[in-house]
C-alpha cells in the first residue's frame, strides 16, 4: 500500500514537472520567476534539475540538427545580403550625390513680423530661388566618382526652406493657412509648366536632355521634401496629380525631340539618361511605368539609327573589296584569318605557304560587322528591366532586318552595278555561300549572349540563310545576262559575206576570239558550285546558238550562196568543238552539244541538199532532222531561190540547173503544205 502510495506521489512529481517544462518553455522571460519559485519550493528540486538537463541536451540536438540542415542556406544568404547591402550603400550614395548638385540659391529674410503683403513678397522671392532658373542647374543626373562612403548632404542641406517654413508659420497664426497652401500650389504648378517646357534645340546634344531632366528632378525633390517637412501644405494627391501632368508632358517631349536624333550613340546615351531620370524619381515614390514602356518606342527608333549606320558600313566595306581570295603567306596571317571567320578546310590546311582562302577579304570584315551590331543591340536591352526571352527576341528581330534589308540591300546594289565583272561575280557567290555557311555560327552567338536556347518556343530565327542565298542566286542570273552581253559584243564584229563563192579553209576571226574567251572565262568558275558553272555554261551556249541562227534568218540578208552557207558551217563547227572539249565538268556526254543541235540539223539539211529524206521523215518521231521547222527552212531557201538564178548558186548541177530551179520551187511548194497543213 506504501509502495503505491509512492508510485502515485513520483507520478504526480513527474507531471508537474512535465507542467513547468513546458511552462519555462512557453512563458515570456519576463514573467517566469513563480515558475522558477515553485521548482525551488518543491521536494524533488534534484530530480527536476536532471529533467532539465535532459530537456536541454535534447533541444540542444534539435538546433544542431536544424543549423545542420539550414547551414548552406544561412551562409548564402548571409552573403546575399551583404552584396544587397553593398549595393544598397552604393544607390543611396548616388542618390546623395545627385541631390548635391540641386543648387537652389537663397535671397535672406529679416525675422522681423511681417505684413501679409510682405510675406508674399517674401514667398515669391523664395519661390524664384526654387524655380526653374535654378532648378535647371540642378545637375541631379550628373554623375561623378567619388568615394561610397563619402557623407552628401541631404536636400536640407543643399536648400534653406526655412522661409516656406515661416511663411506657413506666419499664415496659420494669422488663420490664413489655407490662403497661403493655395497660394503655393498655384504658383508651384506655374513653375512646373515652365519647367517642362524643353528648349527648341534639346535634340541636338546629350546636354539639353540632361538639363531638362535636371531641372524637373530638381523639382520634384524639392516638392518631395516638402510634403514630408510640412502637415499638408502639399499632399499626395497634389503631388500625383503635379507628376501626372509632368510625365505626359515629358514623354511628349522626348517623343518629338528624339524623333530628330540620327546618331545611335546620341540615342543610347539618351535612353541612359532617361533609365536614370525614371530610377531616381522611382526612388522618390513617383510611378515610372510609362517612361519605361517610351523606352521601347525608342528601341525601334534606336534600332533604325543603327541601320543606317550599318548600312553605310557594309557599302564601304563592298566598295573597298578588291574580290580576289584572301592571300596568306604564314602561319600567323592563317590564323588571324581563322579567328575572324569561322572556316575550316583540312585540305587548304595541309597545303604549304604561301595559299589563298577560298572568299576575299569582305567575308570577315561582314561577319564581324554583323557581331558588332548585335552588341550595339544588346547595349539598349541593359537596365530596361527586360527578360531574357524579351532581350533574344529584340535582338533576333533587329538582326533580321539588318540582314534581309540592310545587308541584302547592299549586296544587290553591288551586283547590279553596271560596270560589275564576271570576276566580281564569281567570287561574289563564292563569298556568299560561306556567309550562308557562317549563319548557325551567329545564331550560337545570339544564344550565347542571351542564354536562349534556339529551340525555345517562339524564338525567332535568323534569316541569314535566306539573305545569302538570294543574293547569290542574283549574282548567278546576273553572271548569265554578263556572258550573253558578252557574247552580244563578239557577234557585232561577224562580218559574213553572204554573197561568198568560195569556201575558206577557217572559222572567222570574231568567232575564234569569241570561242577563246569563253574558255578563259569558264577557267574561273571552278571554284563555283558546280550546277553555277553548268548552267553558265549551256546559257552561254544556248544563248550563241539562237544568236547565230538570227543572224542567219534576218530580213536584212536577202540573198546568200552555198559558199557563204559553207562558211557559217565551219563557224557552227568551232561551236560544237568548243562543246565537246567539256569547258566545264559535270555535263554527260554531249549534252553541251544539243544548244546547237538546231543549227546543226538546218544547215546539214541544206548542204547535203536531202530535202527527200526530210520531206518523207517530217513529223515521225525519230526522224533525221526533227528540230529543223518548215518555216525556218523555207525562209532559208528562199534565200538561195533568188541567188539561184542570177548568181548560178548550183554551178555543179549546170547540165540539170532547169531542173534544180524546178525541184527548189517544188521543195518550196511542199514545205508550204507542211505548214499550211501544220498550222491547220
Amino acid at each position: 500500500m506504501e509502495r503505491a502510495k509512492m508510485a502515485e506521489e513520483s507520478l504526480e512529481t513527474a507531471a508537474e514537472h512535465e507542467r513547468i517544462l513546458r511552462e519555462i518553455e512557453s512563458t515570456d522571460t519576463a514573467c517566469i520567476g513563480p515558475t522558477l519559485r515553485s521548482v525551488y519550493d518543491g521536494e524533488e528540486h534534484g530530480r527536476f534539475m536532471e529533467k532539465l538537463e535532459t530537456r536541454i541536451r535534447n533541444h540542444d540536438r534539435e538546433i544542431e540538427k536544424m543549423c545542420n540542415f539550414h547551414y548552406q542556406g544561412f551562409v548564402d544568404s548571409i552573403t546575399e545580403l551583404l552584396k544587397v547591402r553593398g549595393e544598397a550603400q552604393k544607390l543611396k550614395a548616388q542618390q546623395q550625390r545627385n541631390l548635391d548638385n540641386i543648387v537652389l540659391q537663397q535671397p535672406r529674410i529679416g525675422s522681423k513680423r511681417k505684413s501679409k503683403k510682405d510675406v508674399y513678397t517674401i514667398f515669391d522671392a523664395e519661390m524664384e530661388s526654387t524655380s526653374p532658373k535654378s532648378e535647371q542647374d540642378s545637375g541631379i543626373l550628373d554623375v561623378e566618382d567619388e568615394e561610397d562612403d563619402e557623407e552628401v548632404p541631404g536636400a536640407q542641406d543643399l536648400v534653406d526652406f526655412s522661409p516656406v517654413y515661416r511663411c506657413l508659420h506666419i499664415y496659420s497664426v494669422l488663420g490664413a493657412r489655407e490662403t497661403f497652401e493655395n497660394y503655393y500650389r498655384k504658383q508651384r504648378r506655374k513653375q512646373a509648366r515652365l519647367v517642362l517646357q524643353p528648349p527648341s534645340n534639346m535634340h541636338e546634344t546629350l546636354d539639353g536632355y540632361r538639363k531638362y531632366f535636371n531641372q524637373i528632378v530638381g523639382f520634384f525633390v524639392v516638392e518631395d521634401h516638402i510634403l514630408h517637412t510640412t502637415q499638408g501644405l502639399v499632399n499626395r494627391a497634389y503631388i500625383d496629380e503635379l507628376w501626372e501632368m509632368a510625365l505626359s508632358k515629358t514623354i511628349a517631349a522626348l517623343r518629338t525631340h528624339s524623333s530628330y536624333c540620327s546618331d545611335p550613340n546620341l540615342v543610347l546615351d539618351l535612353k541612359n539618361l532617361i533609365v536614370l531620370f525614371a530610377d531616381t524619381l522611382q526612388v522618390y515614390g513617383f510611378p515610372v511605368n510609362q517612361l519605361f514602356d517610351m523606352l521601347l518606342e525608342i528601341r525601334d527608333q534606336y534600332s533604325e539609327t543603327l541601320l543606317k549606320k550599318w548600312a553605310g558600313v557594309f557599302r564601304n566595306i563592298l566598295d573597298s573589296d578588291n574580290y580576289s581570295p584572301i592571300p596568306v603567306t604564314s602561319e600567323e596571317t592563317y590564323k588571324k584569318v581563322v579567328g575572324q571567320f569561322p572556316f575550316q578546310d583540312t585540305e587548304l590546311e595541309k597545303q604549304p605557304f604561301p595559299k589563298k582562302f577560298p572568299f576575299s577579304e569582305f567575308v570577315p570584315k561582314v561577319y564581324n560587322q554583323i557581331k558588332e551590331f548585335i552588341y550595339a543591340c544588346l547595349k539598349f536591352s541593359e537596365d530596361l528591366h527586360l527578360s531574357s526571352t524579351e532581350v533574344d527576341d529584340m535582338i533576333r528581330k533587329s538582326t533580321n532586318l539588318l540582314l534581309t534589308r540592310t545587308l541584302s540591300n547592299a549586296l544587290q546594289n553591288v551586283i547590279k552595278r553596271k560596270n560589275i565583272g564576271l570576276t566580281e561575280l564569281v567570287q561574289i557567290i563564292i563569298n556568299t555561300t560561306h556567309l550562308e555557311k557562317s549563319c548557325k555560327y551567329l545564331e550560337e552567338f545570339i544564344t550565347n549572349i542571351t542564354n536562349v536556347l534556339p529551340e525555345t518556343v517562339h524564338t525567332t530565327k535568323l534569316y541569314g540563310t535566306t539573305t545569302f542565298k538570294d543574293a547569290r542566286h542574283a549574282a548567278e542570273e546576273e553572271i548569265y545576262t554578263n556572258l550573253n552581253q558578252k557574247i552580244d559584243q563578239f557577234l557585232q564584229l561577224a562580218d559574213y559575206d553572204w554573197m561568198a563563192g568560195e569556201l575558206e579553209s577557217k572559222a572567222s576571226d570574231y568567232l575564234v576570239d569569241l570561242i577563246a574567251f569563253l574558255r578563259s572565262t569558264f577557267a574561273v568558275f571552278t571554284h563555283l558550285p558546280g550546277k553555277v558553272a553548268q548552267t553558265a555554261c549551256m546559257s552561254a551556249c544556248k544563248h550563241l546558238a539562237t544568236s547565230l541562227m538570227q543572224l542567219l534568218l534576218e530580213a536584212e540578208v536577202r540573198q546568200l550562196t552555198l559558199g557563204a552557207l559553207q562558211q557559217f558551217n565551219l563557224d557552227v563547227r568551232e561551236c560544237e568543238q568548243f562543246a565537246r572539249s567539256g569547258p566545264v565538268p559535270g555535263f554527260q556526254e554531249d549534252t553541251l552539244q544539243l544548244a546547237f543541235i538546231d543549227l546543226r540539223q538546218l544547215l546539214d539539211l541544206f548542204i547535203q541538199w536531202d530535202w527527200s529524206t526530210y520531206l518523207a521523215d517530217y513529223g515521225q518521231p525519230n526522224c533525221k532532222y526533227l528540230r529543223v521547222n518548215p518555216v525556218t527552212a523555207l525562209t532559208l531557201l528562199e534565200k538561195m531561190k533568188d541567188t539561184s538564178r542570177k548568181n548560178n548558186m548550183f554551178a555543179q548541177f549546170r547540165k540539170n540547173e532547169r531542173d534544180k530551179q524546178k525541184l527548189i520551187d517544188t521543195v518550196a511548194k511542199q514545205l508550204r503544205g507542211l505548214i499550211s497543213s501544220h498550222h491547220s
